[in-house]
C-alpha cells in the first residue's frame, strides 16, 4: 500500500489542524494506525486515496451516502443548483420542497425547520422542548450521541468511547446538572427518573436505534416505555434520527416501530451528502420558534440551495418501497456471512460486528469488546482494499451502491482474518 502524498499531507495537517483532522475519529488511532488515509474521490461503492489505493468503503461518509459517492442524480441536481448561486440567506423554493419531502416521509413531523449540521439540530430541538414545557431537565442514555453541545456530553459515544476520554472536559457542571443519563434499553431505570425528576422533566431525547455504541436495536416495549413514561410525566419525547431517519425506512425508526415522537432530529441522508439537518414535529411546538414564537433559532446557512437540491435528489427517489426492500435484502445478506464470525446486530441497512461473547444491550455490553481485536480486523481489511468504520463503536452502512459481489468479497476478507 503506498504511503507517500499521504504521509507528507498528514505532517502538514498536523501544523495547521488540532490533531490533523477536523474531526477525531477520522484520526485513526483507536485502530492502531499512527496516520490517516486522505480521500481523492469516491465513486459509488468506492474510495480512492491520495496514493491511487482504492477501498470498497463500508462507511460512506457515516451513513448518507445512501445511492453511494458522485451519485449522478444527486451530482446533476446540485451542480444546477450551484449555477443559480451558492448561498442567499433568503428563503428559496428548494427549501419548502425539502420541508414538504420531510413532512411527507416522517409520520410525526407536521413542520420542520432546516439547521445545518446534526448537533444544531439536536441542541436547537431540546431549546425548544424547554421552553415548551418550561422545565429545565433533559434525560438522555449512556452510549447515544446527539451530537456535541454541551449538555448532551454528559455521557456519549462514539468518538468520545473510541478516544476514551472523559465525556465533559471544557463543559462547567452547571451545564450538565440538569441532564438525566440512563442505560440504554433498561426501562426500570427511566422509571424511576422519571419518578424522582419527573415534574421538572422536559424531554427524553433518544437514538431509537442506537447508532454510536455500535448498532443496537431497541429491545421489545423499551421505545413504547418511552412514550408512555412522557404522557405521564408531561415531558416530550425526542428522536434522534440523524442516522436512522431515512435508512431504516422512509419515515425512519419511528415508521419501523410504529412510536411517535413529539420531535425528530434528523440529517445525514436529509441532505445527499451536504452539511443539512432538521428538526421538526407537531405544529404546536414547531410553532415557538421565532419569528412565530419566542424560542430563538437562527443560522445563515440553513437551507443551503445546494444542500436542499441534494436532499431533495435523494428523498425523492425514497417514495419507492422497492429501494428498501432492497437495502433490507443487501444487509440480510451481509449479516447473514458475519454471523458465522462474530456477534453482529444490525436494523435495515445498518449494522456492527462486535467483538464480544455477550449479548449488547446497552453501552455496557458493547464496552466489553475486544478493541484490540477489533482494531486488527480493521488493519486486515484495509490492507485488502475495505474500509469499514475506524471504530468498534460505529456501523456499517450498506448503500444500493453494494453489489453482492462486495458483500461476498468482505465476507471472505472477514473469514481470512
Amino acid at each position: 500500500m503506498a504511503l507517500g502524498v499521504r504521509s507528507d499531507l498528514y505532517r502538514r495537517a498536523l501544523e495547521l489542524i488540532p490533531g490533523g483532522v477536523n474531526s477525531p475519529v477520522r484520526a485513526m488511532r483507536a485502530v492502531g494506525l499512527d496516520e490517516p488515509f486522505f480521500v481523492a474521490r469516491g465513486d459509488g461503492a468506492y474510495l480512492e486515496d491520495v496514493d491511487g489505493n482504492r477501498y470498497l468503503d463500508w462507511v460512506l461518509s457515516w451513513g448518507p451516502l445512501l445511492f453511494g459517492h458522485a451519485d449522478p442524480d444527486t451530482v446533476a441536481a446540485v451542480r444546477e443548483a450551484a449555477l443559480r448561486g451558492t448561498s442567499f440567506g433568503a428563503p428559496t423554493e428548494g427549501e419548502v420542497a425539502l420541508a414538504a419531502e420531510i413532512a411527507d416521509a416522517v409520520p410525526s413531523v407536521e413542520k420542520v425547520r432546516l439547521v445545518s449540521s446534526g448537533t444544531e439540530a439536536a441542541m436547537s430541538a431540546l431549546r425548544l422542548a424547554r421552553s415548551f414545557t418550561r422545565r429545565d431537565r433533559i434525560l438522555k442514555f449512556a452510549g447515544c450521541y446527539h451530537g456535541h453541545a454541551d449538555a448532551l456530553l454528559a455521557s456519549a459515544g462514539s468518538g468520545l468511547a473510541t478516544l476514551g476520554i472523559p465525556s465533559t472536559p471544557g463543559v462547567p457542571s452547571t451545564v450538565t446538572r440538569d441532564t438525566i443519563v440512563c442505560p440504554y434499553n433498561d426501562v426500570d431505570a427511566v422509571a424511576a427518573a422519571v419518578m424522582r425528576y419527573g415534574e421538572g422533566l422536559a424531554a427524553i431525547i433518544v437514538e431509537p436505534v442506537a447508532g454510536n455504541m455500535g448498532v443496537v436495536p431497541p429491545v421489545d416495549g423499551f421505545l413504547e416505555a418511552l412514550r408512555a413514561l412522557c404522557d405521564a410525566s408531561g415531558a416530550l419525547l425526542v428522536f434522534d434520527e440523524v442516522i436512522t431517519g431515512f435508512r431504516v425506512a422512509r419515515g425512519g425508526a419511528q415508521e419501523r416501530f410504529g412510536i411517535s415522537p413529539d420531535l425528530t432530529v434528523l440529517g445525514k441522508i436529509v441532505g445527499g451528502g451536504l452539511p443539512l439537518a432538521a428538526f421538526g414535529g407537531r405544529a404546536e411546538i414547531m410553532d415557538q420558534l421565532a419569528p412565530s414564537g419566542p424560542v430563538y433559532q437562527a443560522g445563515t446557512l440553513s437551507g443551503n440551495p445546494l444542500a436542499t437540491a441534494a436532499g431533495l435528489s435523494v428523498l425523492r427517489r425514497l417514495r419507492d418501497p422497492a429501494v428498501y426492500d432492497e437495502l433490507e435484502r443487501k444487509g440480510a445478506r451481509l449479516e447473514a456471512g458475519l454471523s458465522e464470525l462474530g456477534r453482529v446486530r444490525r436494523v435495515g441497512a445498518m449494522l456492527t460486528m462486535f467483538m464480544t461473547d455477550r449479548g449488547v444491550r446497552n453501552f455496557d455490553d458493547a464496552q466489553t469488546c475486544d478493541t484490540e481485536r477489533y482494531g486488527g480486523l480493521f488493519r486486515h481489511l484495509l490492507g485488502n482494499g475495505i474500509y469499514v468504520a475506524p471504530s468498534q463503536f460505529e456501523a456499517m452502512f450498506v448503500s444500493l451502491a453494494h453489489s453482492d459481489d462486495d458483500i461476498d468479497r468482505t465476507i471472505a476478507a472477514v473469514r481470512a482474518f
